[in-house]
């Protein structure tokens, strides 16, 4: 079996997932659920994000396809979905309320923060231009920097402090918004 591992491609697909995922964005919206339910388990979250990720990697398109969904449909509903998190963080409003959720390490966190529809689509996107080996370093990369920042979200809050988290939910509801826009007028036309 030939493997070819490319720095180039590596550190691209690492940078395209990095700013996909935007775990860095998303400190508000843990912070949140850390609140609601107490504890993330940060590594099953990262640890369940790679597994989804990666199989989605090998079984993306042909899963969708089983379904009858095209990846256009799928990146159109991850549009809407981040869209509407995205006016969660603006407005300070709760749109989606688990009544007793137990445990905020896959879903929501893994699933679709992490591992999203945004990401899922981007893979799809990196496998038809780069060697899968290369991406799944980059997924690697990613994980890694995911479990940094979700071990490590008291430490983060502590720092910026109550208005700071404020400031920083807001400005990334707005950056989640725009790229949800983005993520619908690149694909919507594609549906018809």
């Amino acid at each position: 079996m030939d493997f070819h591992f490319n720095l180039r491609e590596i550190a691209t697909a690492s940078m395209v997932l990095f700013a996909v995922i935007d775990i860095l964005g998303s400190i508000p919206i843990i912070i949140g659920l850390r609140k609601k339910v107490g504890h993330i388990q940060s590594e099953k979250a990262s640890i369940v994000a790679a597994i989804i990720m990666v199989s989605f990697l090998f079984l993306g398109e042909e899963i969708l396809n089983l379904i009858g969904i095209d990846v256009n449909s799928f990146a159109v509903a991850g549009a809407f979905i981040i869209f509407f998190l995205a006016i969660e963080m603006i407005l300070g409003i709760t749109l989606y309320r688990d009544d007793e959720p137990e445990s905020a390490s896959i879903v929501p966190i893994a699933f679709p923060l992490i591992a999203g529809a945004g990401t899922l689509t981007s893979l799809l996107s990196l496998r038809a231009e780069y060697f899968v080996e290369n991406i799944i370093v980059a997924i690697i990369i990613n994980i890694i920097f995911v479990f940094i920042v979700l071990k490590s979200s008291v430490k983060i809050e502590k720092m910026l402090g109550k208005n700071g988290v404020n400031v920083i939910r807001k400005v990334f509801g707005v950056i989640l918004m725009a790229i949800a826009v983005k993520l619908f007028a690149a694909n919507i036309n594609q549906l018809f």
